[in-house]
């Protein structure tokens, strides 16, 4: 019996040493008070000799609450005996030990645990219709940012391995830099506004910090860590992949990369596991569950993982091809420069946006045209299935509601004339540098290049020149399988000559449209991020400089500059070099995943538009949203005269479905808004009757079209 509770209480001891404490502390109080209670009811001193053993016991605990107390018990302290006094001091001292202070302690180290527990984050969450990060990388901050821009209060938790305090500490940078840059804008724009519209319009449009985060550190495995942040009852779950660039050395960093390069099996189990509990019955209904995937071997694990574990209505599963979309981003940017400043607006919670509609799907043509002639605040683009077969409807507006908001709109009296032989012109690109994307920004510039090839000349669509350092042109071997790289040169970031000298070779003495795509390396170690990007920027504005000294006529705009940075810190080091179009790469995801996770249709809307026609069918059915040089796109001495928003609209539709042009070159367009020279993009959102339209020959056309 003996060596069984020495055993059950060992056993309790090593579970539960907490509540094997109290217990002993409450036996012995219990025993301590009794006996107490027994010595002072058998003393029988003058005053107590009829007290009973309950009041006894209340004088006991009273004398060790309150030493003063002791009255009750020594009427008069100099009349007892030394031996009475000697007790009631004992009782005293004991119990201020055993009770009082053994229970206080208990209690404020229970209270230290609780508040030790909860910023370790080993309690339950108990909520829902939140949203669930796992993992953490340079685009997760971006992900909460643009969650401010909703309409509605967001509920974010992060679960990490480590770095909690670096990681909360970046939300609330990122989170204040964008209220306060908001708040900035705001004044800027109500300036001249008297005092009660300024107030009305700061009311009205002002961000607060309606993101409530909680960062907590575990283990993203392990099924009770995600049930404890209430990962089945979460409206959205979005599983980052790792960086590459850290700390630590560079022949780990080159391991870790090839490694990774290989297949992420951190992302699929994360994966395994979060399906398995979204997919349950208890688990809340629609829920989404987005995965960044960068290599093929995790696609393909992720589309078996998908087969088998998806569950309609319970949990939709997105993967997120994030070096392709980057890729395609980049590649689009560099062949038009403008589309970095449009989709910054459009992959975004703020302003303009594109929007999705489950309908049954009609005939394109006809539906825009209808729905055109009864709203006036929202823009209708295209119809698609997604990938369970739905058919969505597609829009660009400034709020949701904005879709079906029915408004009069007048007949439009406006004809366009648009020139049916139009094509895009010669692009010639320097691309300075690499990251881990190359092979994807040039698949996207071969989609581009058989959409737009010119059928009947040998002239290129595209001429490229890439600088780069010879172990990277050689890991790509010199870009032999694409033929519109017309040239490779080795050079690292030190070689200044033999840089400059070819972008003076190939920018300066060219007479076509050229971009400069400056790359950041995202494989770096984390104090060499940017580094080359800006050194390389400083090249280019050097030439640009000089070429502008020699002739102050010289256009800079004929010069395009796209710099890629990683670290957005860094975005106000490029603007001070007057570079407008500074991409921060993974903010382009971060908006995108955002959007998705809100609007899943959206997903294969955005595929689509960021993947040009190959040319197989050779008809082009994917449409993408592109910019356009007015005068080339009119015609000579063609653009339209002033006009608003809602006839421009309208005319340029019917004006690219017009039978006379020959049905080859009868593309369905669509505007969006237009660009100036500069950079100012002007989009149509809003009442379109508010917006005047007044093109110059310099202006470019947003249009949304298959060609």
């Amino acid at each position: 019996m003996r060596k069984k509770f020495k055993e059950w209480f060992s056993i309790q001891l090593a579970k539960n040493p907490g509540r094997m404490v109290l217990a002993v502390i409450f036996i012995f109080n219990v025993l301590f008070f009794v006996i107490s209670a027994l010595i002072i009811s058998g003393l029988s001193l003058e005053g107590t000799e009829k007290m009973g053993f309950l009041e006894a016991t209340f004088c006991t605990a009273t004398m060790i609450l309150d030493a003063g107390c002791i009255q009750f018990v020594v009427a008069d302290i100099g009349k007892a005996g030394v031996a009475t006094v000697i007790i009631c001091l004992l009782i005293v001292l004991v119990g201020m030990v055993s009770f009082t202070g053994a229970v206080i302690g208990y209690i404020t180290n229970y209270i230290s645990n609780f508040i030790e527990n909860a910023n370790a984050g080993t309690r339950k969450l108990n909520l829902s219709d939140h949203v669930v990060i796992l993992n953490w990388n340079t685009r997760a901050s971006e992900i909460i940012n643009d969650l401010l821009y909703c309409e509605e209060k967001q509920k974010v938790v992060v679960l990490v391995s480590d770095k909690k305090a670096e990681i909360e500490k970046e939300i609330h940078e990122r989170i204040s830099d964008t209220i306060l840059r908001e708040h900035n804008e705001l004044m800027e724009k109500s300036r001249n506004m008297s005092f009660f519209k300024k107030m009305s319009y700061i009311r009205k449009n002002v961000i607060d910090r309606k993101v409530s985060v909680i960062v907590r550190e575990g283990d993203v495995f392990s099924s009770k860590q995600l049930r404890d942040i209430s990962v089945e009852e979460a409206r959205i779950v979005i599983i980052l992949g790792n960086d590459i660039n850290n700390n630590m050395c560079r022949f780990e960093t080159k391991e870790r990369l090839e490694k990774n390069g290989k297949g992420n099996s951190q992302t699929i189990k994360t994966l395994m596991q979060v399906a398995d509990m979204t997919a349950d019955e208890s688990s809340a209904d629609d829920q989404k569950i987005i995965v960044e995937i960068t290599d093929d071997w995790t696609l393909e694990v992720v589309e078996k993982i998908i087969k088998s574990k998806q569950v309609d209505g319970k949990c939709n599963i997105v993967p997120v091809k994030v070096n392709q979309v980057l890729g395609n981003i980049l590649a689009q940017f560099s062949l038009m420069p403008e589309l970095n400043l449009v989709y910054k607006e459009l992959f975004s919670n703020k302003g303009a946006a594109f929007y999705s509609q489950e309908k049954e799907k009609v005939d394109d043509i006809e539906y825009v045209r209808e729905y055109l002639k009864t709203h006036k605040y929202s823009i209708p683009l295209t119809f698609m299935e997604d990938s369970k077969g739905n058919s969505h409807a597609y829009y660009v507006a400034e709020k949701e509601k904005h879709i079906n908001k029915f408004s009069v709109v007048t007949e439009v009296d406006k004809k366009f004339k648009i020139n049916p032989g139009y094509n895009i012109e010669q692009k010639n690109i320097v691309i300075l540098g690499h990251n881990s994307r190359c092979e994807d920004i040039m698949k996207g510039f071969a989609g581009f290049e058989k959409e737009w090839e010119y059928k009947d000349s040998d002239k290129k669509v595209l001429r490229i020149v890439v600088i780069d350092e010879k172990e990277h042109l050689e890991k790509m071997d010199y870009y032999k399988k694409y033929p519109f790289v017309i040239e490779t040169v080795a050079a690292e970031i030190y070689d200044k000559d033999i840089i400059l000298e070819t972008l003076d070779r190939f920018v300066v003495t060219s007479t076509e449209d050229t971009s400069v795509l400056i790359l950041s390396d995202d494989t770096a170690m984390n104090e060499d991020i940017d580094v080359n990007a800006l050194a390389n920027l400083i090249y280019v504005q050097d030439i640009i400089n000089d070429k502008k000294a020699k002739d102050p006529d010289f256009d800079e705009e004929s010069i395009d500059v796209i710099v890629e940075i990683i670290n957005p810190k860094h975005h106000d080091i490029v603007n001070n070099y007057s570079v407008n179009n500074v991409v921060i790469s993974n903010r382009y995801i971060s908006k995108m995943i955002t959007q998705i996770g809100e609007k899943e249709a959206l997903f294969d809307f955005y595929t689509d538009i960021l993947t040009y026609d190959d040319g197989t069918f050779g008809t082009f059915e994917s449409k993408e949203v592109y910019i356009k040089k007015a005068q080339q796109f009119f015609g000579e001495n063609n653009i339209p005269g002033t006009c608003n928003a809602q006839q421009f609209i309208r005319a340029l539709f019917e004006a690219s479905i017009d039978e006379s042009i020959p049905e080859e070159h009868r593309y369905p367009t669509i505007a969006l808004g237009y660009v100036k020279p500069g950079g100012k993009v002007v989009l149509f959102s809003g009442d379109q009757a508010s917006i005047d339209v007044t093109l110059e020959e310099r202006d470019k056309l947003i249009v949304f079209s298959n060609h």
